[in-house]
């Protein structure tokens, strides 16, 4: 069974047959080898959710290519269906959530399809593994599935060489590489797998072709035919084992652990968190302004569930904050995302969070959020706004929260581990940030607390029972014992070295944080909100300032970070109301001077992005994204059109050299020679060395028309008779003559289908037809034609 692939007018002209079968094993071949590259997603959607919109893409780009490929259409048409294709299937392929009933294309759905070509590769980029297909991460590998297929399907199928094919397919692979996770191990796997196709895939063309020529030379035995073809099999396929087994070697003996470079590792985080001011810094703050205030409510909050704020490693002497540095660390904030701490462990709960007089760009959440979702007005700004960091589970919106924005938290919280199953874990080996301006007796203090503790629990218990058990409690608020708000290392010193310990929550969070990492302790304080043990719960909860807490979290291998209160309770009030900081202070401890008073009573400042409720909606809101949408269509217009300039641009610079040649003889065979090469454009074959007269006819047997056909022929005795004449035609005869001509190229477009006209538009054979190369190739050809005949001509004899 054969497939026709082309169909050209005229004399010469013919229609080539692919077979069925070299048709199936090139669409199967490059459906495997695509999907072989493309699995290189797997390790950054942490799972098969990329399936989908990837064998769909390659499945639609490859019918485009066959389909294309059998109608020898143009690569104008190619790229109108595949743009088409694009937007068509990318709704139910790529953003499914965006279409109607998961596939119909909407509004929504058309937009992020076009933006995508542009801001999707950073979008994927920013955002760390594992992505989700719910955060529009589809697009990219749906792209790349989509054009890849095209591509090497189209030179797979129009050209005698599949090897050319595997062009795209490299590119594609340093792509998935480039844009994937680093896994060493995925490219060599995909290497081999490529490498056995790339050899057994033209081979077998070429072992099915009827015109092969050692097949050929052994038509008169076809058990030597077997035995050769088999034995060229087996050979390739020893090869392909070696090669193989031989380059997986290799890769398992150089540092198999070793993760590869990718261009995400190389992305800067778009959020700097060290520009706002640490959460603690705000601790007195909420105390002494806001102590009644409702900051939010929250509804479907657990029982003994904690409302987390800011999760803070890293202290330089006077806050502490989140550790400065790259990826895999608190500091290294990504854009928010559909999955957030995949796999974590314990309780689902999901809680709604109304924002009263709470503001900032810390978001209050629980336990460790799997996703989080905005509700009302604000909710696309603080959505696009919304940035987490997956060391300490905590979200931040540069937006910042203001009165009246909703959002939803689904979060897992981890089970609290008792003492006895912590009994026997050690403590996890996390990579913490170095501590900076930390007193020297410090040290010493936490090294004589942790003397007698035999276990790593029984160590933290002993920090945590020095702190709770041996100091006093104050806030230093009006009608309290003088305690001064934050937490920088005088201030620290000042709480250890007083005749009593006296401060509230920021300054034992702290001090248990920072004795506990002087003796290798993994520990971090935590900023929050929970109600006293004598306060009424309800459902909506009421979160008032007087409701925020610190405290500190440890780390214990298996179990994560356990949370412990070293702040001694509300109701130990100092025994002394006029207590005051020691003034000897231990000479081995060196005292730095008291700095100015630092304005941490106070929230951090930030800028007021509310916008009044009384103004009305701005009408140009959108016009930042209806410039991007129209300058994203207006490329893809230009894009398109290209082809068009560019050839267009060339053949009418020749035509023009043509028009205003020197001598008047060039001018009339430059007009006969525009119509053989929009002839030649439209599919007709001239012979090499043809008259202008042998053109004509060869012109009117191809396009079938009796009075164009008469008009060529006048038009061919008039050129001769110019060009060979005795005299020069006038200025007036060739102008009339150019006229005559272009009615006849007017003519060839008449006669002929749309799609005719554009892939004469868009054919570069009269372009190429008189080049070196295309010379060469004609030789080639006429000598293989010549070989052939006298091949046969010598075997017909001998048969006889």
């Amino acid at each position: 069974m054969m497939v026709a692939t082309t169909g050209v007018r005229g004399e010469g002209a013919g229609i080539r047959m692919l077979p069925t079968r070299r048709l199936a094993v090139d669409l199967t071949a490059l459906f495997v080898v695509l999907m072989t590259v493309l699995a290189g997603f797997w390790t950054s959607f942490s799972g098969p959710s990329f399936l989908l919109p990837t064998v769909g893409g390659t499945a639609v780009g490859l019918a485009i290519a066959a389909v294309s490929a059998w109608r020898r259409w143009s690569i104008l048409v190619v790229t109108g269906l595949t743009v088409g294709a694009y937007f068509v299937m990318g709704s139910a392929l790529a953003v499914p959530a965006l279409a109607l009933w998961g596939f119909i294309p909407t509004l929504q759905s058309l937009t992020a399809l076009a933006l995508a070509p542009v801001v999707a590769w950073k979008q994927m980029l920013t955002t760390v593994t594992p992505l989700s297909g719910a955060d529009g991460q589809f697009l990219v590998p749906f792209m790349l599935a989509l054009v890849a297929a095209v591509i090497a399907g189209s030179l797979s199928l129009r050209l005698r060489r599949a090897e050319w094919a595997l062009i795209p397919v490299v590119a594609l692979l340093c792509m998935v590489i480039a844009m994937g996770s680093p896994q060493p191990w995925m490219p060599v796997v995909q290497g081999v797998l490529i490498a056995v196709v790339a050899v057994a895939w033209p081979a077998l063309r070429r072992l099915w072709n009827p015109d092969n020529a050692a097949v050929s030379a052994d038509a008169g035995d076809p058990l030597r035919a077997t035995r050769m073809r088999m034995r060229r099999m087996v050979t390739a396929g020893v090869v392909l084992v070696i090669a193989g087994g031989a380059g997986a070697a290799a890769g398992a003996w150089a540092e198999p652990d070793q993760a590869r470079h990718v261009l995400r590792d190389t992305v800067i985080p778009p959020f700097v968190v060290r520009e706002y001011a640490s959460p603690l810094q705000s601790f007195r703050g909420y105390l002494k302004d806001h102590r009644e205030d409702t900051l939010f409510t929250i509804s479907g909050l657990p029982d003994d569930t904690r409302i987390r704020l800011g999760v803070m490693d890293g202290y330089n002497g006077v806050v502490y904050n989140v550790a400065a540095g790259g990826l895999g660390t608190s500091g290294a904030f990504t854009p928010l995302r559909s999955t957030l701490n995949d796999g974590a462990e314990g309780r689902e709960v999901s809680v709604d969070i109304v924002v009263d007089d709470y503001a900032g760009v810390w978001m209050p959440h629980v336990g460790l959020p799997s996703q989080i979702t905005f509700d009302g007005e604000r909710a696309e700004t603080l959505r696009r706004e919304a940035f987490f960091n997956d060391v300490t589970g905590m979200p931040v919106t540069t937006a910042g929260l203001s009165k009246g924005d909703t959002y939803r938290v689904a979060a897992v919280v981890p089970d609290v581990p008792s003492d006895e199953k912590l009994a026997e874990a050690e403590f996890g080996n996390i990579r913490m940030p170095k501590q900076e301006g930390v007193p020297d007796d410090i040290a010493r203090l936490a090294s004589e607390t942790v003397a007698d503790a035999k276990t790593p629990i029984e160590q933290v218990r002993a920090l945590e029972t020095y702190l709770a058990e041996g100091g006093f409690f104050s806030h230093g608020l009006e009608g309290e014992v003088i305690s001064r708000a934050g937490h920088g290392a005088e201030r620290i010193l000042t709480l250890l070295g007083g005749d009593q310990m006296i401060g509230d929550d920021e300054q034992y969070a702290v001090t248990m944080a920072l004795l506990a990492r002087e003796v290798g302790i993994p520990a971090r304080v935590v900023m929050g909100f929970y109600p006293d043990d004598d306060r009424e719960m309800s459902d909506p909860l009421t979160i008032r300032g007087d409701d925020v807490h610190a405290w500190v979290e440890v780390n214990f291998a298996g179990f994560g970070w356990v949370e412990f209160n070293p702040t001694p309770s509300e109701d130990k009030l100092p025994n002394d109301q006029t207590t005051k900081p020691k003034a000897d202070p231990k000479p081995q401890v060196l005292q730095p001077p008291p700095p100015p008073q630092e304005p941490v009573d106070l929230p951090p400042t930030l800028p007021d992005e509310r916008e009044s409720e009384d103004e009305t909606e701005n009408p140009f809101a959108y016009l930042g994204l209806i410039l991007v949408v129209a300058i994203s269509l207006m490329a893809l217009i230009a894009l398109l059109l290209s082809p068009f300039i560019i050839i267009g641009a060339w053949k009418a610079a020749r035509r023009r050299k043509r028009r205003l040649a020197e001598r008047s003889a060039d001018r009339i065979s430059g007009a006969w020679d525009e119509i053989t090469d929009r002839a030649t454009d439209y599919g007709v074959r001239f012979s090499q060395g043809a008259t202008r007269t042998e053109e004509a006819v060869t012109v009117t047997e191809s396009f079938a028309e009796e009075t164009m056909g008469q008009k060529i022929a006048v038009l061919a005795q008039r050129a001769d008779a110019d060009v060979f004449g005795p005299s020069d035609p006038s200025p007036e005869q060739i102008d009339e003559y150019w006229a005559q001509a272009d009615d006849v190229v007017n003519g060839f477009a008449q006669s002929t289908t749309l799609g005719g006209r554009l892939r004469a538009r868009l054919s570069l054979r009269s372009l190429t037809a008189d080049s070196a190369v295309s010379r060469g190739w004609k030789n080639i050809r006429v000598a293989a034609t010549a070989r052939a005949k006298h091949d046969a001509n010598t075997k017909e004899p001998e048969s006889r």
